[in-house]
């Protein structure tokens, strides 16, 4: 028996370590990015760098009618947005700032746009920005490597 708690105790300690809890942030890091990267490339004309696909403002004004900002203002919003902050997670830079935006996003959306998806979708989203938001992007981050050079 303390032979099993032993290794257990040892594969605690494995999994805690600072690699592997990096990686494991970094591949939360990734997850969250790409689900935001992939909704805003569907507002995005296919093959343009950043031009806006003009039937977004049409989805915005008629399916997504819940939300308090005008069209015009929301649909260049959430679309710099949902690019803009999942590079930053990818790369780790300002990840506490990227999850909390992203976090905000992911409420604005279960209280305007899509209220009956908390549970199958948007409670792993803020699960996964809260996360990030208490840790920090983790040893694999630019967050890390600025900590340690301004450190210096």
């Amino acid at each position: 028996m303390n032979s099993i708690l032993t290794l257990y105790d040892r594969g605690v300690a494995l999994a805690s370590s600072r690699v592997v809890e990096g990686f494991a942030l970094f591949l939360l890091r990734l997850a969250l990015a790409g689900v935001f990267w992939r909704s805003g490339q569907t507002k995005v004309v296919e093959g343009s760098f950043f031009e806006i696909n003009p039937i977004t403002y049409d989805i915005f004004e008629n399916e997504f009618s819940g939300l308090p900002l005008d069209p015009a203002i929301a649909v260049p919003l959430t679309t710099f947005a949902e690019h803009f902050f999942p590079i930053l997670l990818l790369f780790g830079f300002a990840t506490r700032i990227s999850a909390g935006a992203l976090l905000v996003m992911t409420l604005v959306i279960q209280i305007f746009v899509f209220p009956d998806a908390w549970w199958s979708v948007h409670s792993l989203w803020a699960a996964m920005a809260a996360i990030l938001i208490v840790r920090g992007g983790g040893l694999f981050s630019l967050d890390t490597l600025g900590a340690r050079l301004r450190a210096k």
